[in-house]
């Protein structure tokens, strides 16, 4: 396994941690009484603005996983309404998750579907960004051993984290803390976020530290 693609991974990894970072800091210099907390949701729909484009930006720079199959203008176009629409769909359905874990299903709807599109932007963009509107490639890249790069590898690692976070995000509602970080859905997407940035972290470190047990096979 070559240093070099590991070190592109870190540097990629890097930039979104610090992307996330940006979200909670800069936009207070711009917006006044903006806070991660007070404005929770605007800060949400900003860090999903902001990561899904950086996201899209290191997939056209790094190419990770380009595949020389069908460049045509006309299958780009094709390939880019069906991610949208991919994306779109996952929104809808983990916002159904959401409600089925407990959400509120009336009340609230508008801070459930920020949560779902939050949640969609750190796993199902990278999934759409490096495999594309192909779900055998997702199942194969979940399935066990089934990664075929270290790209691939790290997007099991950050989207398990995202996920997970997510979910423990989750626990501390229903504590009598009356915390104001305890409305939802402001512990779950925090959680999420913390997660992500975690699995971003540890993604590069893992795949270097178990570099020499890692074999990636053409299938």
């Amino acid at each position: 396994m070559k240093e070099t693609e590991i070190r592109r991974l870190s540097a990629a990894n890097f930039l979104r941690v610090f992307s996330v970072i940006l979200t909670a800091v800069v936009p207070s210099f711009c917006l006044d009484g903006f806070t991660v907390l007070g404005t929770h949701l605007l800060w949400m729909c900003i860090c999903s603005v902001c990561v899904s484009t950086l996201n899209i930006i290191l997939h056209l720079i790094l190419k990770p996983n380009l595949t020389p199959k069908r460049s045509s203008f006309a299958h780009k176009i094709s390939r880019f309404l069906k991610c949208c629409i991919y994306f779109f769909i996952s929104c809808i359905l983990f916002h159904a998750i959401i409600v089925l874990y407990g959400a509120p299903l009336i009340e609230s709807v508008t801070e459930t579907f920020l949560f779902a599109v939050l949640l969609s932007t750190f796993t199902i963009l990278e999934c759409l960004c490096m495999l594309g509107p192909n779900i055998q490639a997702w199942i194969r890249v979940f399935s066990k051993n089934g990664a075929m790069s270290i790209w691939e590898s790290s997007l099991q690692i950050t989207t398990m984290c995202s996920i997970l976070g997510a979910w423990f995000g989750a626990f501390p509602i229903p504590l009598d803390w009356d915390r104001p970080w305890q409305v939802w859905p402001i512990s779950c997407s925090l959680g999420a976020t913390f997660g992500y940035m975690a699995g971003l972290i540890i993604a590069p470190l893992w795949i270097h530290w178990n570099r020499k047990q890692l074999t990636y096979k053409s299938r």
